[in-house]
């Protein structure tokens, strides 16, 4: 069992509802805990925890979640502190999401908008000196 690491959702770790893979579905999906859809859902899911979309899901929604893994295929507009694709997932829509993981062979087609607050690190550029002596030394005459 894993633990929630802080600043989580509370209901983060907690897989509460669960779409089978001969499950279709279609209306608004709430849930303050984890949803894991291995079938069809048409519609709008909106969760305080996590959302797994499993490798066999089609799922045809706009999405508001606190973490989401996709190994299937999304077709709306998610919004998420991250997001996961792996390499058999396949979204289809805009993102407003914290943070994003792309696995190789993972397909992604829409618009990214990342709002974390986290700013890069200020990296100055290195002084470069001069290894060689500067062309005048080398070329003015001795006396």
């Amino acid at each position: 069992m894993s633990a929630v690491k802080p600043g989580a959702s509370p209901n983060a770790s907690k897989m509460e509802t669960i779409i089978g893979a001969n499950c279709q579905m279609s209306g608004v999906l709430k849930s303050d805990g984890g949803i894991r859809i291995e079938g069809v859902f048409d519609g709008q899911i909106q969760t305080a925890g996590n959302l797994v979309i499993a490798d066999t899901a089609k799922v045809l929604a706009d999405i508001q979640a606190f973490n989401i893994v996709v190994s299937g295929t999304v077709k709306g507009n998610i919004t998420a502190n991250k997001l996961e694709v792996t390499e058999t997932g396949r979204v289809f829509g805009d993102l407003n999401i914290n943070s994003l993981m792309l696995a190789e062979g993972a397909y992604m087609r829409g618009q990214t908008n990342m709002t974390g607050d986290v700013e890069p690190p200020m990296i100055e550029a290195p002084r470069v000196t001069p290894v060689r002596p500067a062309i005048a030394e080398i070329e003015a005459p001795k006396a």
